[in-house]
């Protein structure tokens, strides 16, 4: 039968690209897409998947919230998340909520096979670098930074308003209002204990929050 992997992305020409990444691997894969969060979920209890590949940031609910409903349907379903930011960004966050890998959009085409065949085998696909934080995560579990106490959500909208970008800018992106995001920062803030958006920049470029997209 081969192995049922279902792509998760609001782009079509990724999602058409990792799929023919996939089936040219000796065509022991069959995939299956969704656009969206509430996709993944209904073809979730449709159908037995070996794994799906998510996008961290899709409209609506992004992929972290998705991932932990995932996880609670069927906890031994494998999700290997994919985003455009480094994995300082969102690599500890997705392995918190029991992602079973993380890669960046930039990924090369076999290192995407190598981490999907070895999730579908029951194990983590893990850089050195993020096992790394991850030790230090473990070891310093009480000593948590700011940033390590935003919701996910609160955590994403903090990276793009870091980056600059504007509240009308990252309520397109992330299909919210202006007023749901200037709610979100000002929660931000006040989580943090600051007083404006400048210290949040500072704050970001002290923690290396700052890292470009990779694609």
């Amino acid at each position: 039968m081969g192995t049922k992997i279902l792509i998760a992305d609001d782009h079509e020409i990724f999602r058409k690209g990792v799929k023919q990444i996939l089936t040219e691997d000796g065509g022991a894969f069959h995939v299956d897409e969704a656009i969206n969060g509430q996709e993944v979920i209904d073809k979730m209890w449709k159908n037995d998947y070996d794994a799906v590949l998510l996008d961290i940031s899709m409209p609506g609910r992004n992929g972290l919230d998705v991932l932990k409903d995932i996880k609670n349907i069927k906890p031994a379903l494998h999700v290997l998340m994919l985003s455009m930011y480094p994995e300082e960004q969102f690599g500890m966050r997705s392995l918190k909520a029991s992602a079973d890998g993380y890669l960046t959009k930039s990924t090369k085409p076999d290192e995407l096979v190598r981490a999907v065949k070895v999730i579908i085998k029951g194990k983590k696909y893990i850089s050195s670098s993020l096992a790394g934080r991850l030790a230090c995560y473990v070891e310093n579990d009480n000593l948590k930074a700011p940033h390590e106490t935003l919701s996910d959500r609160e955590y994403e909208v903090m990276c793009m308003t870091a980056s600059g970008k504007s509240a009308k800018q990252i309520a397109a992106e992330l299909s919210l209002s202006d007023k749901t995001i200037s709610t979100y920062r000002a929660r931000i803030l006040q989580k943090m204990n600051m007083s404006n958006i400048a210290q949040l920049i500072q704050y970001a470029i002290r923690h290396d929050l700052l890292n470009q997209p990779d694609s």
